[in-house]
């Protein structure tokens, strides 16, 4: 005898059209207009910000560097969603989180320009510091899902992955895990495509990269990653569900850009595909939504784009300015200093390594 012993499917959402119409029946109850123009403006600087690293990566003053271009609507989304206490785990293009979460923008910059002190996380700030080797940051996320609930605490980690690390052995345990112990974990799947120059479609032959959390026993969900109020409705959902346990989201989306800065799209990536997205840039949508209602115009994008722009020169002056200690080697790496690493700090100083 045969009988189905599991049949499941995937919902997909999206709030937001690329035309900036709206699905009443799902947009946010706590979404006003005040917040909307919020978010905005955030998406503006994130971009600001963006081309203004690329640029001076391009110019020799930064390092190698991975642009954001296309994805802001996921960072936004899912920021504003989060509550203050809630901690993110990024990887390495989350930049929206970042600005709306309050990271100095002369400290995110020093990073990129190659300096490890701007990766060092201020105190209160709830997430963790760029993570670059694929899908290494998802266990991170499921042990302080872990730790909040061992502690009873009411907050939420939301680890970061791409399309190419939902085929990585650490995403897997990381949601098995969740899945096992109930975790308050939120798995993000920024799904812009590509992984480098691997095709989603070449990397895993899954019809949806949410369903990769129905093993471990979770709830899914795919969204139309362009679309801001999307994300941040599903955001919203997964949080408030947590204590049921973990929420795997996949953000559909495109990386406009190249992977890095040491990368170039043009080689393997087909020119329609990238013109194809361009209409559905989440920038777009969410202007023509607050045009047409009235909220926004050009006289007041022309005085946000300038207004950000000042804060980006003046952020990127002060990061400039910054003059390396050879000393901060010794810190921001544990949250007391361990003896053996006392011993070497010692050494150093005693043969006037840093002078």
């Amino acid at each position: 005898m045969i009988s189905k012993a599991y049949e499941g499917s995937i919902d997909y959402f999206q709030v937001m059209d690329e035309g900036g119409n709206i699905d009443q029946s799902l947009f946010p109850k706590d979404v006003d207009d005040s917040k909307m123009v919020s978010m905005y403006k955030y998406m503006l600087l994130t971009r600001a910000l963006d081309a203004k690293i690329l640029s001076l990566q391009r110019q020799g003053r930064a390092a190698t560097y991975a642009p954001s271009l296309g994805e802001e609507a996921v960072h936004i989304g899912c920021a504003f969603a989060m509550r203050k206490q809630d901690f993110f785990v990024p990887n390495f293009r989350q930049h929206g989180m970042y600005v709306v979460r309050g990271f100095p923008l002369d400290r995110f910059i020093l990073y990129w320009k190659g300096f490890e002190e701007g990766d060092a996380v201020p105190q209160g700030f709830n997430g963790l510091s760029v993570s670059v080797p694929v899908g290494s940051q998802m266990p991170q996320g499921a042990g302080i899902a872990y730790a909040f609930k061992y502690k009873k605490r009411d907050a939420v980690a939301i680890a970061f992955v791409g399309d190419g690390g939902t085929s990585e052995g650490d995403f897997y345990e990381s949601m098995n895990f969740g899945g096992v112990f109930k975790l308050p974990l939120i798995g993000l799947i920024e799904n812009n495509q590509w992984a480098i120059s691997m095709p989603r479609n070449k990397q895993t032959a899954s019809k949806t990269l949410a369903q990769k959390g129905i093993a471990a026993g979770i709830a899914c969900v795919q969204v139309d990653g362009n679309d801001m109020l999307a994300v941040y409705k599903a955001v919203q959902d997964a949080i408030a569900n947590a204590k049921n346990g973990p929420t795997l989201i996949e953000a559909v989306t495109y990386r406009m850009g190249m992977h890095t800065t040491s990368d170039d799209p043009t080689k393997y990536r087909p020119d329609a595909d990238a013109e194809a997205w361009k209409k559905k840039d989440p920038i777009v949508r969410v202007r023509a939504y607050l045009t047409k209602k009235g909220l926004w115009n050009d006289v007041m994008e022309q005085q946000a784009n300038e207004e950000q722009l000042k804060q980006i020169d003046e952020a990127v002056a002060k990061a400039e300015a910054f003059k390396p200690d050879p000393k901060s080697m010794f810190e921001n790496v544990y949250s007391f200093m361990p003896e053996v690493l006392k011993q070497e700090e010692d050494a150093a100083e005693a043969a006037n390594f840093w002078r």
